[in-house]
């Protein structure tokens, strides 16, 4: 059994972003829209201050929320543990962005481009009128995995079967794979390390992992 993860290095993000300018590329979110953003957070008390860097985004929990409460089936989850939408079929209710305890989710009610009414070369080429009025959220760019695995690519090795934004990452600080593959770099880098998950105590088991050695 396959289960994608994403781990994330928050020792060594600087929080360039370009991570989310990378999935905004490839997903062309409009405007507001960030499937992939940075947290900036500040820790401690003057003078002792420290300050971090958190990639977020959906975290592909084993047990999602979101999926529970969807009453039309729209969210649904893949066999290798990827939270998907089905923007056929959403309804655009919300309950799922309720739902999130990631604030992963978003709906927009009208096409929306970065410089006004038009869209860019890029923006045209990626719009999907599908995710209108209906929730979205990052797929952990699936649409790729499953086109790298049809090229007999390895997702996490592999540029073109790995999410765009664990490529574009200039502190090699994402990190994209296989969680029950021992010899992967994401169960290296878990066994190797200190980690700890977002809002473990809700056992929804985030397929998300940050390292952290605290100082």
């Amino acid at each position: 059994m396959t289960r994608y993860v994403m781990v994330a290095d928050l020792n060594r993000c600087v929080g360039c972003q370009t991570c989310t300018a990378a999935c905004r590329h490839t997903n062309a979110t409009p405007p507001g829209v960030q499937w992939r953003k940075v947290l900036d957070i500040e820790m401690g008390e003057y003078p002792n201050v420290d300050r971090l860097f958190m990639p977020v985004g959906c975290q592909h929990c084993s047990d999602p929320p979101c999926m529970e409460v969807c009453p039309s089936t729209a969210t649904g989850q893949r066999k290798d543990g990827i939270v998907t939408i089905d923007y056929d079929i959403c309804i655009g209710c919300s309950y799922c962005a309720v739902a999130c305890p990631y604030q992963a989710r978003y709906k927009v009610e009208e096409a929306r481009f970065a410089y006004g009414d038009t869209p860019t070369e890029n923006e045209a080429i990626r719009f999907d009128a599908g995710r209108i009025g209906v929730a979205q959220k990052c797929t952990f760019c699936a649409d790729r995995v499953d086109a790298g695995l049809a090229k007999g690519l390895t997702p996490g090795i592999d540029p073109d079967a790995t999410p765009a934004c664990a490529n574009a990452c200039i502190a090699n600080a994402l990190t994209f794979g296989d969680l029950e593959d021992p010899n992967s770099k994401v169960s290296e880098l878990l066994t190797e390390n200190t980690w700890f998950r977002m809002h473990e105590e809700l056992g929804t088991d985030p397929g998300f992992f940050y390292l952290w050695n605290e100082k």
